[in-house]
């Protein structure tokens, strides 16, 4: 399951949603500006461009039904994706592991598709926040719950764990919106002191990966020390004859 097949994904329009939006978009701009390669994808969250600041050439954006009304390249399931081995340099999952029906299973995807060294950018709803709390109030009170309330939380603790086995290495995280998710305007605005004073429990967990290969030392040639003299060209072996006529003058001395 995921944003673009649910018909609340309206959330986006009103107070916590746009704020959510503009948080997060401001993070993935600053973040994917220096992350190098050939092919990048954002998987969901086609509400937002978070791969419009990249330098990577070819950049695509995939949902997971063909209904989904936004632009895309691709309409795939995260379960299993349709891109060859270690072929992504960077790969966006924006709120798409709260809404899967197995997460775990979307992770082994990306860390297959996954180049070597290659970056993950996650963006998830903290549990242990006011949003996390606004969730667990509407479990329990609400029968219908409309989005995003109705996804599973995944706590950060248990994400850096899966992250691990699976061979990334957490780089950085950083958490953003800090105000409760207010939909009164009035409200949101009264609270926005907490967003200048950086409060720990942020609503949202923003996370950097990269991938590792056991056993991998990347080395930086040293173009300079060792410079190529002409391109193209080897060095001549030597004839026998001219071997042969060596070893005889040796002999006779």
């Amino acid at each position: 399951m995921s944003i673009e097949t649910r018909p609340d994904s309206d959330w986006f329009n009103g107070t916590a949603g746009r704020y959510l939006l503009s948080q997060e978009q401001a993070w993935y701009d600053n973040e994917v500006f220096d992350l190098f390669g050939f092919n990048a994808l954002q998987m969901g969250c086609l509400h937002m461009d978070l791969l419009r600041n990249s330098r990577i050439p070819n950049r695509y954006l995939s949902a997971d039904s063909v209904t989904a009304t936004q632009p895309h390249h691709i309409s795939c399931c995260d379960d299993f994706l349709p891109f060859a081995d270690a072929s992504l340099d960077l790969l966006v999952l924006p709120h798409r592991l709260e809404f899967s029906e197995r997460p775990h299973q979307t992770l082994r995807e990306a860390a297959r598709v996954m180049m070597p060294e290659g970056h993950l950018l996650i963006s998830g709803f903290n549990p242990t926040s006011t949003w996390g709390a606004t969730a667990r109030m509407n479990a329990w009170f609400c029968k219908n719950k409309t989005y995003p309330w109705n996804g599973e939380f995944i706590s950060l603790t248990r994400l850096k764990d899966w992250l691990a086995l699976l061979g990334f290495e957490v780089m950085w995280v950083d958490k953003r919106c800090h105000i409760p998710p207010f939909e009164q305007a009035s409200w949101h605005k009264r609270f926005t002191f907490m967003d200048k004073l950086g409060a720990r429990c942020g609503g949202v967990y923003l996370i950097v990966a990269k991938k590792r290969v056991v056993g991998m030392t990347p080395i930086k040639p040293n173009w300079k020390a060792h410079p190529l003299k002409s391109a193209l060209v080897a060095r001549r072996p030597k004839s026998n004859t001219s071997q042969n006529t060596t070893s005889q003058s040796d002999a006779t001395k």
